[in-house]
């Protein structure tokens, strides 16, 4: 399986792969997008299996994203990891799409019991 990381900081597109490895993901592969745009590209060309994304990003932000995609009809299994998990963030994300949000800090358990009934 495939997983697009999208984050404009690159460190935490490194954070986010090690936890995903700490979660028991570490046989899946994983393709990194630096915001929303190059997402939309980097789909395209890899057609990952799960999207996990920031929320705040420049150019096209984590929501913009989630909404382009579902609106060209891409159901792509997408969720948010991000600073901010507000109750508000949260319905916000549920109604464009969104499978889950976990909010920064976060955990390999966390991860875990997110992508388990995406990924299995």
């Amino acid at each position: 399986m495939k997983i697009l990381i999208v984050d404009d900081s690159r460190v935490m597109r490194s954070i986010v792969a090690r936890t995903l490895r700490q979660a028991g993901y570490d046989d899946h592969d994983v393709v990194q997008a630096s915001n929303g745009v190059e997402a939309l590209d980097v789909m395209a060309d890899e057609v990952p299996d799960l999207v996990l994304c920031d929320w705040n990003m420049p150019e096209m932000t984590g929501i913009e994203l989630l909404h382009t995609l579902r609106g060209q009809g891409d159901t792509t299994p997408f969720g948010f990891v991000t600073s901010e998990g507000s109750g508000q963030m949260r319905e916000r994300a549920e109604a464009a799409g969104a499978l889950f949000l976990i909010a920064k800090p976060f955990t390999a358990e966390a991860f875990a019991e997110a992508l388990e009934p995406v990924l299995g």
